[in-house]
């Protein structure tokens, strides 16, 4: 089981809460696909018991702050492929979605998982495109993130 969450933007109740829920699961990693904003995150996700891996999204600015204060805790890029329990997972912030449509359909990944919209979304389209919604709740008003089963990829929508 793997938790999926994307846009947080700094929103540090929220991100505590979602933590302290992740921590007390059977996640056995969190998988954040952009927009963490501040450096300061960091702390708060570094509470996690379980790996970590998030990349970039558009409005992370400060990327050489982010990337300094997360480097205990993961390797911060645009774009990351992992391999986790067999299943071939993308992650991508989807501010361009003609790259999200092709990673999606290309065949290569079981899952992509994209952010950016802030609205939650799962569905087939070659791959399993997951958008987990909003971590914030800032523009939705909803603070979701998504627990996935990567025994058989079935999904569960959290809101906070």
């Amino acid at each position: 089981m793997i938790g999926i969450m994307a846009d947080s933007h700094d929103n540090l109740p929220v991100i505590r809460e979602a933590v302290d829920l992740l921590n007390h699961d059977r996640v056995d990693m969190v998988l954040h696909a952009g927009d963490l904003i501040s450096p300061f995150t960091a702390k708060e996700f570094n509470e996690l018991k379980m790996p970590f891996e998030a990349i970039f999204g558009n409005n992370d600015g400060e990327k050489d702050g982010l990337r300094a204060a997360y480097s205990n805790i993961c390797d911060l890029k645009e774009f990351k492929v992992l391999k986790v329990d067999g299943v071939s997972i993308a992650m991508i912030h989807g501010h361009q979605e003609e790259l999200v449509e092709c990673l999606a359909s290309c065949g290569k990944y079981d899952v992509v998982i994209r952010g950016h919209s802030h609205q939650n979304n799962v569905e087939e389209k070659g791959s399993l495109l997951i958008d987990p919604g909003e971590l914030c709740g800032y523009v939705s008003g909803k603070k979701t993130f998504i627990i996935l089963d990567l025994d058989d990829l079935s999904h569960e929508l959290v809101e906070l």
